[in-house]
């Protein structure tokens, strides 16, 4: 199967999580928007075909969006999930959890919303940041930390860690010697060998002020 994934070209962002499903199994697929013309296709399907908003996955005649609902379409494709059903739930469910805990990470610099600048609500912004950080983020860490977790998700819960480490640096630190498994299985996963690959490459994007995870050192206590 050749995949074409549609998303932003200049950020991580939510397509980010299929991604590193993709480049973990190996499997042939094109970054559709980060080519040519690429976002004009996008946007002409998601209008055609009724889509919200990228990402959005294209696998033969089928158009998946919604990132968890992509990965758990993907999770037995790619050998990323259980062959029971029951199993695959498991992993939707902890997928959807970890969908919930990215728009809250968003929601830090943009409490108010998306269509106002960052400097427009910044005050809103620290005190929601505030609250995330002693409260929000130690919940879901606590509630990952005890669970067991495979496939697609452990790659999800890398690409958190690796953006809660950009955005909120200094309470990662203070917080990640209380995780020792999760600690563990980011390790563990940077070092899968087509992982490893991706991540060294030009493929991966950096992390930017424009993505879900910003950098604002007045937003990390």
């Amino acid at each position: 199967m050749r995949y074409e994934l549609y998303y932003w070209p200049s950020i991580q962002g939510r397509g980010e999580f299929i991604r590193l499903a993709l480049e973990d199994a190996g499997a042939h697929y094109v970054d559709v928007a980060r080519k040519a013309g690429g976002i004009g296709k996008m946007e002409r399907l998601m209008q055609a075909h009724g889509i919200f908003a990228p990402p959005f996955l294209k696998a033969g005649k089928l158009l998946i969006s919604q990132t968890a609902n992509i990965l758990h379409f993907l999770g037995p494709r790619l050998g990323l999930a259980p062959e029971s059903e029951a199993g695959r739930l498991v992993l939707h469910h902890q997928s959807l959890t970890i969908a919930d805990w990215l728009g809250e990470v968003h929601d830090t610099h943009h409490p108010i919303g998306p269509g106002l600048y960052y400097e427009e609500q910044k005050k809103e912004a620290k005190r929601r940041a505030a609250d995330f950080r002693s409260q929000r983020l130690p919940k879901f860490m606590d509630y990952f930390e005890d669970l067991e977790t495979s496939g697609y998700v452990d790659l999800s819960l890398f690409q958190m860690i690796e953006g809660l480490r950009y955005a909120f640096p200094s309470t990662m630190r203070k917080l990640e010697p209380g995780y020792p498994r999760l600690m563990k299985l980011h390790q563990n996963t940077k070092r899968r060998p087509r992982l490893a690959a991706y991540l060294a490459s030009k493929r991966r994007i950096p992390f930017n002020q424009q993505g879900i995870f910003r950098r604002y050192p007045e937003l990390d206590g």
